[in-house]
């Protein structure tokens, strides 16, 4: 009952599917939407993985997230982008958390939340969803910058390609903790075993050379440099 309680307190869930179903590791799997959505807020960046003429390409691209709508963007010439909504395309995210190191070679590991979101994308081209994608885009990076930067105007957006992909196909996997070697034969060897924690921090901003040195840091910007580890 404790767990059919955790289970339904847990919300939504993420459909198992023959692409999504785990075969090995599957103690490592998460099915909780909150999860999906856990990984994707703590980053902007992923990597589409699309069929280009019958050849494998993985483009890495800043994301932004709306609702159930993944978002990616590029210029209209980029071959996987013009490709990808013909097509089943495959776009991961992976937070790396931390190196695992065990007293064997063979069981170090890496902390790390991931998912792989499957689909077909589609293009785009309705004015009012562009604009609220690219700005799902650029907040997904700095948050606040939307509203302090230059829009895109009629050119700028007829020279970018926005793909939206569903939420609805995704893959989570999670791993935390120590080496599992802790309590084989080789915990006797004497060695040191841990984890080294990975984090992704901003640094001080550097102004462009050719900013008036008038110009200040807008506060937007100042606190994402203020901002804790992701």
């Amino acid at each position: 009952m404790r767990e059919e309680a955790a289970e339904l307190s847990a919300g939504p869930r993420l459909a198992v599917t023959e692409r999504t179903r785990l075969r090995r590791a599957r103690e490592k799997g998460r099915t909780a939407r909150a999860d999906l959505d856990e990984v994707l807020a703590a980053g902007f960046l992923c990597h589409l993985g699309v069929v280009v003429d019958g050849v494998p390409m993985v483009v890495p691209t800043v994301y932004g997230v709306d609702g159930d709508t993944l978002y990616l963007h590029g210029s209209v010439a980029s071959r996987s982008l013009v490709q990808a909504p013909d097509s089943t395309v495959c776009v991961t995210v992976t937070q790396v958390d931390g190196i695992v190191l065990a007293r064997s070679v063979f069981e170090h590991s890496i902390n790390y939340r991931s998912a792989m979101v499957y689909g077909i994308p589609r293009v785009v081209t309705e004015p009012e969803e562009k604009l609220a994608g690219l700005r799902a885009l650029t907040e997904r990076c700095a948050p606040g910058q939307w509203d302090y930067a230059r829009r895109p105007n009629r050119r700028e957006l007829a020279a970018t390609t926005l793909l939206a992909l569903h939420l609805d196909e995704a893959s989570v996997k999670v791993r935390t903790g120590p080496p599992d070697d802790g309590d084989g034969p080789d915990a006797a060897l004497g060695l040191w075993a841990g984890v080294v924690p990975v984090t992704t921090v901003h640094g001080a901003p550097m102004p462009d050379p050719a900013l008036p040195t008038d110009v200040d840091i807008p506060p937007h910007i100042g606190a994402l440099a203020r901002r804790g580890p992701r």
